[in-house]
Parts: C-alpha cells; sequence; structure tokens
C-alpha cells in the first residue's frame, strides 16, 4: 500500500519535528480500529491518548502525532512532536486538501447529513475513487481527520459538517474548501443554542462561505428557510441547483410513493424525467437522494448511473434500518420488523418516522395476539430549547401518530405526550430506557412492526438491542459502520 504520509510531508504540514523516518498509510485516533501503519494522533478529549501512545506503536503504528514523548515511549521512537495535536491535525487537514484535485462536496443540514454522506458515496464510487468518513465524523476533530485521511489521487470526496452552537460551520467549510455544498433540510435540532430556525439557517448557510465562486449550493427550495440559504450561496458567487418539489427545483420531485418497503420517486431535471427507487420507505429519504443525486452531478458524475445506483444505498445503523427478528427459526414467519432509528431525534425527524411507521402494513395472526400492530417506542428529543415540551406535545398532532396502535415512551420530556394519548395507544412510560429495555419480550408479538426512536443519549438504542436479541436477526439492509469510539464522540447536528 502507497503512503498517505511521509515524515517529511507531515513537518511540512504541521512544523513539527520528527524523531526519525517513518510512512504511514492511514490515520487513527483510537488503539481500538488502529491498522498496521496507521499515524496515531493523540488527541485529548474525555481522556488523553497520550496514554496510549506505546500500546498503539506495539500494535503497529508506524508513528505518533504528540505534544510530548508520553511515558513509556523510547526517545528513538518513531514520534511526530508538535506544540498541539488538534491544530496539528487540522493542519495535515488543510494540506491534505491542498494536495487533491478531488471534487469535494460539503453536507450539512438539520437532519439527514450522515445519510446524504452515505448516499453519495454509493453514488460516486462507482464513477471514481471515493474517500469519506467511516462514521458521522462532521465536528472540531472530524473534519480534519477525514480530510488527513484523504488519498492524493482521489476523484471524489465526501465531508460531513455539523454543529452544535453558532460560528462552528464556517471555519470547517473553510478547511474542506468545498466545490459543492449541500443542505438537506433545516429543522429543529440544537436550538437551545438559536433563537430561531431563521438562527439555524443561517448557520448552516455558512457551509457556502468556505466556497471560491463559481462553484454549486445543493438547496432545499421547499422550506421556509429556503430565501436565507440562496441569499448566502448568492452572495458567495455561487450557483444555486435547487431540489424538491418547488416548480423552480432544477431536480423536481414529482411524487414518491411507498411499495413493499422502498419508495419510489418520480422526479425531473429539467425537461428529463427521473425515475428511481430508494431501498426504505419514508419520502425524507426520498428528498435526500434527490439532494444527493443533485450534488454528484455537479461535480460531472453521469446522471443515468446515478438514478439506477442510488438503489445500492441503504440507511446506516440507528438511521432508519429495517430487519426482520425471527422470534422461531422453525416458524420463520413468526417475526417482528424493526425499524431501528435511535441514533438522533427532533421534531422533524421523529414525524418522518412516524410516518414510516405509518405507511407500514403488520401481519395478523401470527403472534400470540391475533392482529399485527404497529408500534412506537419514542424517547425524548434532546437539545430543543424552551419550547421543548411543547414540541413533544405537537407531536399528538400529526395524523400519523393516530394510525399507531401502541406507543411506549421513554423521557421526561415524553410524558405528557403519553398522558394526552387515548388510553387505548398507552403501552408504558418509563424514566429510563433500560427499564422498558428489560421488558422487551412483553411489549412486541408476532406480525408487529416496531419503530425504535429517539435522541441518541437517551439511549433507546438499548430497548433495540433488546428486541433484537428475542431471536434471530435478518437484516433488510446493508450496514455501514458507525463508529463512536474516537475522543470527543459527540458529534454537531
Amino acid at each position: 500500500m502507497s503512503a498517505l504520509w511521509t515524515a517529511a510531508e507531515a513537518v511540512a504540514a504541521t512544523g513539527g519535528r520528527t524523531t526519525r523516518d517513518w510512512q504511514a498509510t492511514g490515520v487513527s485516533i483510537d488503539t481500538r480500529t488502529l491498522q498496521p501503519g496507521d499515524l496515531f494522533v493523540a488527541l485529548k478529549d474525555q481522556r488523553d491518548a497520550h496514554d496510549f501512545v506505546a500500546q498503539a506503536l506495539a500494535q503497529g503504528a508506524a508513528a505518533a502525532l504528540v505534544s510530548r514523548v508520553p511515558d513509556g515511549v523510547g526517545a528513538d521512537a518513531p514520534l511526530l512532536i508538535v506544540d498541539d495535536v488538534l491544530p496539528a491535525l487540522v493542519a495535515m487537514g488543510r494540506h491534505a486538501r491542498a494536495r487533491t484535485t478531488a471534487k469535494v462536496i460539503a453536507v450539512t443540514g438539520s437532519v439527514g447529513k450522515t445519510s446524504a454522506k452515505e448516499m453519495l458515496r454509493t453514488l460516486l464510487t462507482p464513477q471514481g475513487r471515493t474517500h469519506a468518513a467511516e462514521a458521522s465524523y462532521n465536528n472540531h476533530w472530524g473534519v480534519p481527520l477525514t480530510l488527513a485521511r484523504m488519498p492524493a489521487d482521489a476523484d471524489f470526496a465526501i465531508v460531513e459538517i455539523g454543529m452544535n452552537h453558532p460560528g462552528e460551520i464556517a471555519p470547517l467549510s473553510a478547511m474542506a474548501a468545498p466545490d459543492v455544498g449541500f443542505i438537506t433540510t433545516i429543522a429543529a435540532a440544537h436550538l437551545e443554542a438559536f433563537d430561531d430556525l431563521d438562527g439555524i439557517a443561517r448557520e448552516k448557510a455558512a457551509i457556502f462561505s468556505g466556497m471560491a465562486p463559481g462553484g454549486a449550493a445543493i438547496v432545499n427550495l421547499d422550506l421556509p428557510q429556503t430565501p436565507i440559504l440562496t441569499a448566502a450561496a448568492e452572495r458567495a458567487g455561487l450557483r444555486v441547483i435547487g431540489f424538491g418539489a418547488d416548480p423552480a427545483a432544477m431536480f423536481r420531485l414529482a411524487s414518491a410513493r411507498p411499495a413493499a418497503g422502498t419508495t419510489v420517486v418520480q422526479a425531473h431535471h429539467g425537461d428529463e424525467a427521473l425515475l428511481f427507487k430508494v431501498m426504505t420507505g419514508g419520502q425524507h429519504f426520498a428528498m435526500n437522494a434527490l439532494g444527493a443525486i443533485a450534488a454528484a452531478e455537479a461535480v460531472g458524475a453521469d446522471l443515468g448511473r446515478l438514478t439506477g445506483d442510488i438503489g445500492r444505498w441503504h440507511p446506516p445503523q440507528g438511521r432508519g434500518t429495517r430487519e426482520t427478528i425471527v422470534l422461531d427459526p422453525a416458524e420463520p414467519h413468526r417475526s417482528i420488523e424493526l425499524i431501528d432509528d435511535a441514533f438522533n431525534a427532533n421534531p422533524a425527524s421523529m414525524a418522518a418516522a412516524l410516518e414510516v411507521l405509518a405507511d407500514s402494513t403488520p401481519t395478523d395472526n401470527t403472534g400470540r395476539i391475533a392482529r399485527g400492530r404497529r408500534i412506537a417506542i419514542l424517547g425524548d428529543m434532546l437539545e430543543l430549547g424552551p419550547d421543548a415540551g411543547a414540541m413533544h406535545l405537537a407531536l399528538g398532532d400529526l395524523d400519523s401518530l393516530r394510525q399507531i396502535d401502541v406507543i411506549h415512551a421513554v423521557g421526561p420530556l415524553m410524558k405528557p405526550l403519553f398522558n394526552s394519548l387515548p388510553e387505548h395507544m398507552r403501552g408504558r412510560w418509563v424514566e429510563s430506557a433500560s427499564d422498558l429495555a428489560s421488558r422487551a419480550r412483553d411489549l412486541v408479538d408476532a406480525g408487529d412492526i416496531v419503530l425504535v426512536k429517539g435522541s441518541k443519549s437517551i439511549k433507546v438504542s438499548l430497548v433495540v438491542d433488546a428486541i433484537r436479541k428475542l431471536g434471530h436477526r435478518t437484516p433488510d439492509t446493508g450496514r455501514v459502520p458507525d463508529d463512536n469510539d474516537g475522543p470527543g464522540a459527540r458529534k454537531g447536528t
């Protein structure tokens, strides 16, 4: 394998000094996923990764990026010594971006960033060497890490950019210097750090600030905040490529029809009709796919191949993945369909997930309860600011929620919604997801379709795991690794 970084190039990028010559074929921040030949980056977060440098070198790391010689590491060890590790990683990311001719797409949005990133990986890989982060590496260390891992000869790169507070996106965009900026949507997420959705839109639009004039801005035209996004793109001298149902959209959605766990999409690119299938239910996924196709086409990908290849994409784990849990291998019809959407939640994504569940058809006469049910297990939506209580209660006004048979709820914010439900819809309310996970066998039955959704820190993923353990898991979709082992695991939205 050819070198990704030589000692000389890393010194030139960071201004540091190296103890000896080395070559690295990758970049790692975690000894648990480190591969022989990686440069180990000793970031400081909840723990100081300098404590793991000796272990990393013993596992075959080519060298370690450090700010001091760690305890237990010899003076002759391969080290790149800098004043501060994180700024050095940022410098490596900038250097990696400067040395490549790859077309770079930066993706942000309140909902759907990681799904859009993986859609773009699926779309672009058949048309050139494509680089993207393995997980949701979208924050102050995730973006430079993604760039530092980018091969110099990549044809395409996809960089996910998130935020938790104002002012975070612009420096990350400047670092990535994207050719295309793609904003999936604007929705209520991290509202505690912003006055309103317009404030979120202005922060998301900062992705355009790092782009050179003439680049392409991929913008959802169906949003109340669309004028904020398009104005920012125009100020940056970018071409605005709209997607959505709006008649002015260059990539215009005509219909998105659920069909047997998939979504059949009809759209138009100018006068050209587009027909493609997304391998999961939900109009939100169809809209993301349309935006991803627009972004891929903007970097020169062949549109005819894109509409075919989008059918190869599947949701990443925890973001709407569907799978069948067979309760008895001797009777495979005795099964549960599980929709794992436990990675994150806000009002927009919750509404989309409930719509998917409402459009699903349970199976009757297979379990101890004769009628198959639509069951929703809903955890608190966090970081919504002072109106969080009202936003949870507003879920009760959704038409899709009224089509759910049973709702179980986790967390204090979900309790008022739970109490407002008709008695026949109320399952159990619990303070902690572990309480519900311990009762998983009593919550579901063969023939049921079960949605599990909530903010990540509410840990409704425990309920997902408990349901999986009831039987034999048969994934209906592919998987993308979702490694959150590195320092600073809290991701931006």
